[in-house]
């Protein structure tokens, strides 16, 4: 199985395993080369102080999420770091090929053997015009056909086992399991485990028949985490993989020292999201420029929903409120995002969780 590659251990007095969900976001004022500058600074600390996994996540076409290429930023991250697990969070698998997919981690896999997740995503991660340009086609389908069809093809690639008689039957996924049936060939014994990313019902679903992990983002659709994660464990069947369901979650949450500068920060982030849900996608504004800006009263309405579902405050407040969502959902793993304009807030967010559970490696 690969249940041991997937399965986390909590740390201190953390209730389950703790791991970090980056957006690799650019703030106004920066570039995306200092964004990933943090996101190496954040995956190390990370490694240091006992999170278990780091995911990076597909975003296209927007100017405040430098993410648009998981593979590559993975490769970067790997060498950087020696233990923790990376993986995406996720791919968005209609937009590429399988065989370029199962090419991709697999190629990552080589360079960090037994560390790679492949976290995969029904949705395009990004408006249909740019969905249409990735793909080359204006057909669009996240239906409940195409998607299952793609995930068996990938499967197939990274296990090299297409049946006799497949059109794929001779085409093999290298670096992948052909290389060990070639003259002299070792076999790895490591092959990336799949993860099934959702917001709704039919990746849970999905997750649960194929005997899968199964990741929720409860961070931007958090009215359908309790029902998808109930969903996931009634449609669950024990499979090669696991034996019993594990189902992480994402979780918006920011730490910082002084409570107030929490709520500027999330504000912020904030108006990154008011701006993006009505086509005006930029980079993350300022905490100035947030308290500045005069927001409607419709504006104000989706602010204080959208906050609501963002665990922040002090360190201790935060712990508090990951501790309750925890009890909340029954989640195996909580697997933090923390949005903020500048790139030390972030990494200092990470770091005060950490201080508030008692994780190993404090200074």
């Amino acid at each position: 199985m690969l249940a041991n590659e997937i399965r986390g251990e909590a740390h201190g007095i953390a209730p389950v395993p703790l791991s970090v969900l980056d957006l690799v976001t650019v703030g106004a004022g920066s570039t995306a080369t200092d964004a990933l500058r943090t996101s190496v600074a954040i995956s190390r600390l990370a490694e240091a102080r006992g999170y278990h996994r780091y995911w990076v996540a597909e975003h296209h076409s927007m100017p405040g999420v430098a993410s648009s290429s998981p593979a590559v930023i993975l490769a970067h991250l790997a060498a950087h770091t020696e233990r923790i697990r990376l993986g995406s969070g996720g791919v968005m698998l209609p937009n590429h090929a399988p065989l370029v997919i199962a090419e991709q981690f697999g190629t990552l896999e080589a360079l960090a053997p037994g560390r790679i997740d492949l976290g995969l995503g029904r949705a395009p991660g990004t408006d249909g015009a740019t969905a249409a340009a990735l793909r080359r086609t204006d057909h669009l389908n996240e239906g409940a056909d195409d998607f299952p069809q793609q995930l068996a093809e990938l499967t197939r690639f990274l296990d090299d086992d297409f049946p006799d008689g497949h059109p794929y039957r001779r085409i093999h996924a290298v670096p992948g399991p052909v290389q060990a049936t070639s003259p002299g060939g070792v076999q790895s014994p490591h092959r990336p485990p799949i993860w099934l990313l959702g917001s709704s019902g039919f990746s849970a679903r999905l997750a649960g028949m194929l005997g899968l992990p199964f990741a929720f983002a409860h961070h931007f659709s958090a009215q359908n985490t309790i029902p998808a994660l109930d969903l996931y464990r009634e449609s669950f069947r024990p499979s090669a993989v696991l034996d019993a369901p594990y189902a992480l979650i994402g979780v918006a949450a920011l730490a910082t020292d002084e409570e107030r500068e929490a709520r500027r920060q999330v504000r912020a982030a904030a108006l990154n999201m008011v701006r993006l849900r009505t086509g005006r996608p930029g980079l993350v504004p300022t905490p100035e420029e947030a308290e500045a800006y005069e927001f409607s009263p419709m504006e104000e309405e989706f602010i204080a929903s959208w906050t609501a579902n963002v665990v922040h405050g002090t360190p201790d407040e935060v712990r508090s409120g990951l501790d309750d969502l925890h009890k909340r959902t029954g989640a195996d793993e909580l697997m933090i995002t923390s949005n903020a304009h500048t790139g030390h807030v972030r990494l200092r967010s990470y770091e005060l969780v950490a201080d508030a559970y008692g994780l190993p490696g404090a200074p």
